[in-house]
């Protein structure tokens, strides 16, 4: 697993203020991001707005697979208020590491935000980087193994449930899900399965 390496004082604000450009300061309450090189040193720190502004700056993620003991997948819909990708089905959890965080500390906080699911234990998969035309991720894959009953929060998920793999499979490149998740799913299937 790659952990974030924070400095002994807070990391700069990106972007920097220019003469041409000044930068005001964040409002208050801001979701501050830990912005990294690829070897998880936190060099600055950002909105979440401005990590998904185009800027292809590096900034870390966490996902979290639920597999049931029937080889079932979780997944969660969307919410239709998201910004990116309303409606579309994909992982269980997933979400930014905020500002002073470590990945599993964000790993735990968003699993309770989104289904109220503290009780698990994350087991590491891979991390690795993505990049869509307005963000660039280092996403941290953790996999968790049992028969949970899950509780979606209404203002993160419009809905969750238990896939088979096999109709996983039947939805793939229809538009069903994000096309984060079915790359991702292609490199770890086998991943998951080996964990039943």
């Amino acid at each position: 697993m790659l952990d974030l390496v924070y400095p002994s004082e807070p990391a700069p604000l990106i972007p920097r203020p220019t003469a041409d450009n000044p930068f005001t300061k964040p409002a208050s309450g801001s979701e501050m991001i830990p912005i990294i090189d690829q070897a998880g040193l936190v060099i600055g720190q950002s909105t979440r707005a401005y990590c998904h502004s185009g800027s292809m700056i590096l900034h870390p993620v966490v996902h979290l697979h639920i597999i049931n003991r029937f080889g079932e997948l979780y997944l969660q819909k969307r919410s239709m208020r998201k910004d990116l990708l309303p409606g579309k089905w994909d992982t269980a959890v997933g979400g930014h590491i905020d500002y002073g965080e470590t990945v599993l500390e964000a790993l735990y906080r968003e699993a309770s935000e989104e289904l109220g699911f503290y009780d698990f234990n994350p087991i590491w998969v891979k991390s690795y980087e993505f990049q869509s035309k307005v963000e660039k991720e280092l996403i941290n894959v953790f996999a968790a193994v049992g028969n949970f009953t899950l509780s979606p929060d209404e203002d993160e998920v419009d809905e969750g449930r238990y896939w088979p793999m096999e109709e996983i499979e039947a939805n793939l490149g229809k538009g069903v899900f994000t096309p984060n998740f079915e790359g991702e799913f292609k490199a770890i299937r086998s991943s998951l399965e080996a964990l039943l």
